[in-house]
């Protein structure tokens, strides 16, 4: 029952509120949480909101800024391959977890089932390059002692996640890119596979719309808006806290549709793409590269908690909706505090997203109503 309060108990019950808000709808029999559309009790917050999305979370996944479904434009079986996708990503860190890994762990399990799957742009699933080849880039930070490691333009490695892991503890480096990561993989042992291994119609079918082509090759009229792939901006991506309190951020990236050979985006650089620091936040970034870059996005956020005195909600938000946006692009963000509240702000139309609770519960959102961009 809805009590009118008194004014001096308004802040009291915005707390209270703001809690209740975050409480998603009846699971579904498979035990995967459906969030609320907006507007209606315990939905997301409203657009321009700069509040938190829940609390308690020590797990969130992203599947890329720029994607989202609309309901009732899309069939159930659509619907559950997405929320699959990133429900099994969630499980994939929560094992570890369970068992006593770090946060690292569990970021990189959860990344790694991203990757493997193609609905995602990042490993199997990433988009071609201009020159109809993949090159991909991952990254991973560990909040504890900002050690980080991160690979760029690699061509034959299945998980790039994995090698971001091994450069962060195996080498004396923070950054490896092309051939020499690659090189650097394969000496390790980690799983190597040619670029066929990536190749998915989906992907191809958006490399020749950017190219004005049809699907057979063949040269044919550009439509508008043509290159604009629904996963342009599909990087995939994790934030996780652990049971010792430390933070941890990974994500890779197949780039975007058509982009010039050796490209490299915010998604392999520390402070741009991704960034952990106990303390204050893991972050793992999506969206347009060159101006997440540009505007050290996930750092920024850290650097607003620590000297700004901002709380997660408030410095996401300053980032991704008020700064990026003058900077001319937009996307999204998965954001953690060490204290489990978490918060997934978004620019850009949509924002593919999930978070693991301590207490078990998984929640994703792949409906824009979900989860409706900050104005």
């Amino acid at each position: 029952m809805r009590v009118r309060p008194r004014r001096r108990l308004l802040p009291a019950l915005a707390l209270l509120v703001t809690a209740a808000g975050l409480l998603p709808a009846t699971p579904r029999a498979d035990g995967v949480a459906t969030a609320r559309p907006a507007g209606t009790p315990g939905a997301p917050a409203a657009a321009g909101k700069a509040r938190p999305d829940a609390r308690g979370v020590v797990l969130a996944v992203h599947g890329g800024a720029g994607t989202a479904l609309i309901r009732g434009q899309v069939d159930a079986r659509t619907e559950k391959v997405y929320r699959d996708g990133l429900a099994t990503a969630l499980r994939a860190g929560q094992r570890e977890l369970r068992r006593g890994g770090t946060s690292v762990d569990a970021v990189a399990a959860a990344v790694r089932v991203l990757e493997d799957d193609e609905l995602f742009n990042a490993g199997k699933g990433a988009v071609f390059n201009e020159d109809a080849a993949h090159e991909l880039d991952a990254s991973i930070m560990r909040g504890s002692d900002l050690a980080a490691g991160a690979v760029a333009g690699v061509r034959g490695v299945r998980n790039p996640v994995s090698a971001a892991r091994l450069v962060m503890e195996k080498s004396r480096h923070v950054l490896l890119a092309g051939e020499g990561a690659d090189d650097f993989a394969a000496r390790h042992g980690l799983p190597m596979v040619t670029q066929d291994y990536y190749w998915t119609q989906k992907r191809w079918d958006a490399l020749m719309k950017a190219k004005g082509r049809t699907a057979d090759g063949s040269r044919g009229r550009r439509p508008a808006g043509a290159g604009d792939d629904a996963q342009a901006y599909g990087t995939v991506g994790a934030v996780a806290l652990d049971r010792r309190g430390d933070l941890a951020a990974a994500t890779s990236t197949g780039g975007t549709t058509g982009k010039a050979v050796g490209r490299v985006g915010d998604s392999p650089v520390v402070g741009a793409g991704t960034y952990a620091r106990n303390g204050t936040v893991a972050a793992s970034a999506t969206g347009h590269g060159e101006v997440f870059l540009r505007g050290a996005a996930t750092v920024t956020i850290s650097n607003l908690i620590e000297f700004g005195g901002r709380d997660v909600a408030s410095a996401a938000y300053e980032v991704l909706v008020r700064r990026l946006p003058a900077l001319g692009g937009d996307g999204g963000v998965i954001a953690l505090d060490p204290k489990g509240v978490f918060d997934a702000p978004h620019s850009s139309q949509g924002l593919l997203h999930g978070y693991l609770t301590g207490d078990g519960r998984i929640v994703t959102k792949v409906f824009l109503d979900e989860s409706p961009p900050r104005v």
